[in-house]
């Protein structure tokens, strides 16, 4: 397989090729979370490149995986026996319109680097909560990061797409020259196309407030409740993420608040209600810059050192049940791992119907992972008490989608809009995910 795949190989991809026999392929053959055995590795530096990747890999009869940081939770970066598209070499950042702080971005970028390029201008993107994560899953997917309820999701600020469509033809999309492509490519991209490169609107961002807490969370999750109260009700400056741990039957709740601006008033102000949660102690804070959130000390090859299984569920608000639920899930004698993101602000204002992200009004993320050797058996389980309170979900952070997992991502209409755009614009399904196809 490997003999054929060379022999219709372009010559413009010499070079490019990472086989079983390269002494690269060991660093590129798996994603984070799961271990690879592709026939071969691409690495394209081009839109052509690209192009020339997906032909060879029909003339071959190889199925394609496309990966831009590899962090994806269902390992779809990677595959067996077929084609893997790394984008890795892709990876420029342009400030392209300070004034409209207008920036373009490839899709094969580390959000390390995107930050690293753009705060010399001032600017930043809200993207994922590590500098590892590839740009291209997750302005494809949505964007929940440590900046979003005062900038949106990722997705929200995306202006243009270009893409290079399963056929090889290389498009823009836009508002004005394929409004279809660029709703579906801001949520629900990886069934349409491979993403070259994003145009985003950045924001302004200089140094922002920066807390790391710690609450003890009573047995019916009221602490839960309170932090959830007090994110809902914030200013948007304010995003916070939760991550549950315990010991025995008592759970801890270890707070990261970012607070994204550079006025010391202003970010006292937004972290003194978490002060009032509970039992809260203080561990860090003060003033830090945004490229210290996800610095590039986080970069690394993926070698699958992280596999899990994964779910998640969008929440309106935390319900007294609901709540109970997360501590249930944290405190069992087979615990999951349960991390809560804070939504509102800025993620509830546009038109549900402008994305293929349609969940514009619930204001908690709850996201619960378990790690091997039994790891969906036990996620399965502490999920289980939690699901009959979710009001849909986010497609990144699910390991095992499945078409039950894609109508919670992409529920009603805005499923029938995605998969009907999937099959226009990839009518062989050589891009599909497995879900929803």
């Amino acid at each position: 397989m490997v003999k054929n795949l060379l022999g219709a190989a372009p010559a413009r991809l010499a070079g490019k090729i990472v086989t079983p026999g390269d002494e690269r392929y060991p660093r590129l053959r798996s994603t984070y979370t799961t271990v690879g055995r592709p026939a071969a590795v691409v690495l394209p530096e081009s839109a052509d490149d690209i192009a020339a990747a997906l032909r060879t890999a029909r003339e071959a009869g190889l199925r394609v995986a496309v990966r831009s940081g590899g962090h994806g939770l269902a390992g779809t970066g990677t595959n067996d026996d077929g084609l893997v598209i790394d984008l890795s070499a892709l990876h420029r950042v342009d400030v392209l319109d300070r004034g409209a702080r207008l920036v373009r971005v490839e899709a094969g970028a580390r959000w390390a680097g995107v930050a690293r390029a753009l705060a010399p201008h001032g600017l930043a993107v809200s993207s994922g909560d590590h500098g590892n994560v590839g740009v291209g899953g997750i302005a494809t997917g949505g964007g929940v990061g440590w900046l979003v309820r005062r900038y949106g999701l990722t997705i929200d600020r995306i202006r243009a797409v270009d893409v290079v469509l399963a056929d090889g033809t290389l498009v823009r999309a836009d508002a004005e020259t394929d409004p279809d492509l660029l709703w579906v490519m801001r949520g629900a991209g990886a069934g349409a196309g491979i993403a070259v490169a994003f145009e985003i609107e950045a924001m302004e961002l200089g140094a922002v407030g920066y807390a790391q807490l710690v609450a003890a969370v009573d047995p019916a999750g009221e602490t839960l409740r309170r932090w959830a109260d007090v994110s809902t009700g914030a200013p948007r400056e304010l995003s916070t993420s939760v991550v549950l741990a315990s010991q025995g039957a008592t759970a801890t709740a270890f707070i990261t608040a970012v607070v994204a601006s550079g006025d010391q008033r202003t970010v006292q102000q937004a972290l003194e209600p978490l002060l009032e949660t509970g039992e809260v102690a203080v561990q860090r804070a003060g003033m830090v810059r945004y490229t210290d959130l996800v610095p590039t000390a986080h970069l690394h090859a993926n070698a699958a050192q992280m596999p899990s299984s994964t779910t998640n569920g969008l929440l309106t608000g935390l319900s007294r049940d609901a709540a109970r639920a997360l501590v249930r899930a944290t405190t069992a004698a087979d615990p999951v791992l349960v991390q809560l993101r804070s939504l509102g602000g800025a993620t509830h204002d546009p038109d549900p119907a402008a994305t293929a992200f349609a969940h514009r009004h619930q204001n908690v993320l709850a996201v619960a992972s378990a790690f091997p050797p039994y790891d969906r058996d036990r996620l399965a389980v502490g999920w289980a008490h939690l699901a009959p309170h979710v009001d849909g979900a986010y497609v990144n952070f699910e390991s095992s989608p499945d078409r039950a997992t894609f109508r919670q991502a992409y529920p009603g209409p805005t499923g029938d809009r995605v998969r009907d755009l999937w099959k226009r614009y990839d009518p062989e399904g050589v891009l599909r995910p497995r879900a929803g196809s």
